[in-house]
């Protein structure tokens, strides 16, 4: 016998009844007549215009065979809000957003399907960034690539030779089987590392195909983006780590990254850092608290375990030095990023915080909160050069903001959708959505 269920969970039950009696090929009198009710009153809950109390919720149950949860559940709440960033994703196409939980109610398996290939072309779109940054800027792959077409080459030219002579000489036959093997197993060898590379397996490491800043970074992923260990002043079990890593300029980038880190927690312990950062998440504030540089407490807050926040540091020359992602903000492995990030206008003015909010182009926009600084240091003193270090925090915005104090920015022009930015370099290989 069917249970019932709190009338709190109604709100959809209408478009579930009419589809269940549909589904069994019952007329709408005949299921009225046997719960006890009227046709018309069927009627008007089956369209969603009268709420249906337990009592007769049960009834209608036990008539058309089934649960009372089953004709009771709404639309789950991921779901509910995939359609809708789904519609946001077209915003010349008016979707009924009023009517998500009837439409998902009645069609659960489309509005799922509409719901998975709406989170399908995000994925592609960010596949697409991240293939199109590595084929234009990486030099590790352009290297490979190189090596294995040459071998293919000579691996031609050495089999059209042998191919289109009949009369070889017997030693020089010899020379070109000789050359074709080694030819072979140079292609070979070439095109493992290149798949290994694109897969981005292990062998890659290994075959020093990918950059030491990746190596490093990809160390730091695996570890949660949280050296623990530092804060006990575990520093010589991190060393060992770090002296495993794939290459020595890994290992040398890692190790400086280390020092650094570690000299950051002595100065700033962590639960003091999460104290005051959950009072009020002011880095700038905190830096004078604790007698350290505003970079240090960026930099120690991306590490802080099961942090939210994404951290890009960069040089005077804007090339990106470390990057910690966050979801929804896409960052560029190689070559030029979006030059309206916040990072490059502390750049410009060093020791002048930015505070802004960004929102992030595509299919399905996201905000975020950037607070940025660059700090300027003399290593040689007044007759060296002045070196600058500017630091983006990146934390997820939560909360509408007014179009006017949003920041629109992309990743790189290639793959930003925005065809009317002011800052655009080059035309982009995606077209804005209409």
């Amino acid at each position: 016998m069917p249970t019932s269920l709190p009338p709190s969970s109604f709100s959809l039950s209408g478009s579930l009844i009419r589809e269940r009696r549909l589904a069994l090929g019952l007329r709408q009198g005949e299921v009225a007549r046997q719960a006890g009710i009227s046709a018309s009153y069927l009627n008007l809950i089956e369209h969603n215009r009268r709420r249906v109390g337990p009592d007769v919720l049960d009834r209608l149950a036990t008539v058309l065979g089934a649960e009372v949860a089953s004709l009771s559940e709404g639309v789950g709440g991921a779901l509910a809000d995939d359609l809708r960033a789904a519609a946001a994703a077209s915003p010349s196409v008016q979707a009924e957003l009023e009517r998500i939980e009837d439409f998902a109610g009645r069609f659960p398996g489309w509005a799922a399907v509409l719901a998975a290939q709406h989170r399908r072309v995000g994925q592609l779109e960010q596949a697409v960034g991240a293939l199109n940054d590595r084929l234009t800027h990486d030099p590790y792959l352009s290297a490979s690539l190189h090596e294995v077409l040459s071998a293919l080459s000579s691996v031609r030219s050495t089999a059209a030779i042998l191919a289109d002579t009949e009369d070889i000489d017997p030693d020089w036959r010899a020379r070109f089987h000789r050359n074709l093997h080694e030819d072979s197993e140079r292609l070979a060898v070439g095109a493992e590392a290149l798949v290994a590379y694109l897969d981005g397996s292990d062998a890659a490491e290994e075959a020093g195909i990918a950059s030491p800043q990746e190596v490093m970074e990809a160390w730091l992923a695996d570890r949660g983006w949280h050296l623990a260990e530092l804060e006990d002043g575990g520093l010589p079990g991190l060393q060992a780590e770090v002296a495993g890593l794939a290459s020595a300029a890994a290992r040398s980038l890692a190790a400086a990254f280390l020092a650094q880190a570690a000299v950051e927690a002595r100065a700033l312990p962590l639960a003091h850092l999460a104290e005051e950062w959950e009072q009020d998440a002011d880095p700038a504030r905190i830096a004078s608290l604790a007698g350290v540089s505003v970079l240090s407490v960026l930099r120690r807050v991306a590490l802080m375990p099961e942090s939210r926040a994404g951290l890009v540091v960069c040089d005077a020359s804007g090339t990106l030095l470390f990057r910690k992602p966050v979801e929804g903000f896409a960052l560029p492995r190689f070559g030029a990023t979006c030059p309206l990030w916040p990072l490059f206008s502390a750049l410009a003015r060093p020791m002048t915080p930015i505070l802004a909010c960004v929102e992030t182009a595509g299919r399905a926009p996201r905000l975020f909160r950037t607070l940025a600084i660059c700090e300027a240091r003399l290593p040689q003193g007044f007759a060296g050069p002045q070196l600058r270090e500017a630091a983006m925090l990146i934390l997820p915005e939560v909360g509408p903001r007014p179009a006017s104090s949003v920041q629109p920015l992309g990743p790189s022009c290639r793959i930003c959708p925005r065809s009317h930015c002011p800052a655009r370099r080059e035309p982009s290989i995606l077209t804005e959505s209409a």
